[in-house]
């Protein structure tokens, strides 16, 4: 039998940013009636998968440089309202410690991150919010008084304050479909068209197929337009689709932009990121007086693993075991070109069900910097993947879900106290 409930806040979404305003919404307001609705079968699915199934909860340091989409600005406010330390409190109130692992990157000590989801739904339980689910959300319609929000088994909720914690698109069979974009217009919002972020990349070519599981740092520089929209290095890993790895995830977002605007779109890769042409130059010539009867597959591969200088030297169309002494000037320059600048024939990304993130969504612009609260439609608060924000890969992401849910929290509970 349908029925009707009320409530003071009806959250929808019970990822990392639903969960953590529900505790954050419920403790400002202990004497509230908070709803959280979420519609997947498991709660926090995605928070389960991430960082290899450890969560990267954080990162040690965190600025608005860490971000692509909207206003830096806005996305700094933000961050600045609830910083990584106070993320690093938090979890160990909640009895979760964290350690640093390379590039600052925190994960619970425990290697799980099954202890950070259940830690959070007991924080949500004992500061007194409710947790409806499965609960899937079909609909929210704007009354005088608030917000009407439907369920699909017939339910409605009715409140004066909803927040959107609904996602983006990434993982979609974790419950982050996309729906939350579709609830945002039908109450004023725009959209900002989404693209898989944080995504591995498929390649047009075979050159892969040689690497699968080979690692080596890397730079990449995605072009379009004829310029250079931005360049990246870390750690590139070869598969058997195509690449992966920190500075793929990183430069996916990039190129899939681009191509939304652009059709003259590429790739650029260097395998030496930290050279450039007149140092590598003057490095393989060095090489050749030093050591003139070594082989330039000998050479290479005291820079880079034996199988990516060989596919190197492959695509330079030079003898592996010809000699320095022998290697022609116009040669060592195709090959130093090679190094350092060679197409990577990305032709799409592995989508959605691969991506960690979603790049594109409601427009920052739309939102108030120091409440989250709606500028379209009063009442209403969006946080986390659902707004036109992504971060890079090292726990970036669940900060700005942790600092835009404590943003909204403060303003949601102010919004209720008596003047």
């Amino acid at each position: 039998m349908p029925r009707t409930e009320t409530a003071d806040v009806v959250i929808v979404g019970a990822g990392a940013a639903g969960l953590a305003a529900a505790v954050f919404v419920a403790r400002a307001a202990p004497d509230r009636r908070i709803m959280l609705l979420e519609g997947a079968r498991t709660i926090g699915a995605k928070i389960l998968v991430s960082g290899g199934g450890r969560c990267n909860v954080t990162n040690r340091i965190v600025t608005e440089r860490d971000f692509w989409g909207g206003d830096r600005r806005v996305i700094r406010n933000v961050l600045r309202a609830f910083t990584s330390g106070r993320v690093i409190a938090l979890f160990a109130e909640l009895g979760v410690t964290l350690h640093e692992e390379q590039d600052g990157k925190l994960f619970p000590t425990t290697n799980r991150a099954r202890t950070v989801l259940d830690a959070l739904i007991r924080a949500v339980g004992a500061a007194g919010a409710e947790l409806h689910a499965p609960r899937r959300v079909s609909g929210i319609r704007a009354r005088h008084s608030g917000f009407s929000v439907d369920t699909e088994d017939g339910d409605t909720y009715d409140a004066p304050v909803v927040v959107l914690a609904t996602g983006g698109r990434s993982l979609p069979k974790s419950g982050s479909d996309g729906a939350g974009y579709a609830f945002a217009q039908q109450l004023g919002h725009g959209y900002v068209e989404t693209t898989p972020a944080l995504v591995p990349l498929l390649l047009g070519d075979d050159v892969h197929a040689t690497l699968a599981g080979v690692s080596h740092p890397s730079a990449i520089a995605v072009r379009a337009g004829g310029k250079v929209r931005i360049r990246l290095e870390g750690a590139m890993l070869w598969t058997h689709f195509g690449v992966s790895g920190p500075v793929v995830l990183n430069a996916s977002r990039h190129w899939l932009r681009a191509r939304l605007e652009h059709d003259d779109v590429d790739a650029r890769l260097s395998v030496l990121p930290d050279e450039t042409f007149e140092s590598l130059d003057a490095w393989l010539q060095d090489e050749r007086r030093q050591r003139p009867r070594a082989t330039l597959r000998s050479v290479l591969a005291s820079r880079l693993p034996l199988s990516v200088a060989d596919a190197w030297l492959a695509i330079s169309r030079i003898d592996p075991v010809r000699t320095l002494a022998h290697l022609e000037r116009d040669e060592r320059r195709m090959l130093a070109t090679a190094l350092l600048d060679t197409p990577l024939h990305v032709r799409d990304s592995r989508g959605y069900n691969y991506a960690e993130a979603t790049a594109g969504g409601v427009p920052l612009s739309e939102i108030s910097a120091a409440t989250m609260e709606s500028r379209v439609r009063p009442g209403l608060f969006l946080i986390g993947e659902i707004l036109d924000v992504d971060g890079r890969l090292g726990g970036f992401n669940f900060q700005w879900a942790w600092s835009s849910a404590w943003v909204a929290a403060q303003a949601i509970a102010k919004r209720m106290t008596p003047a």
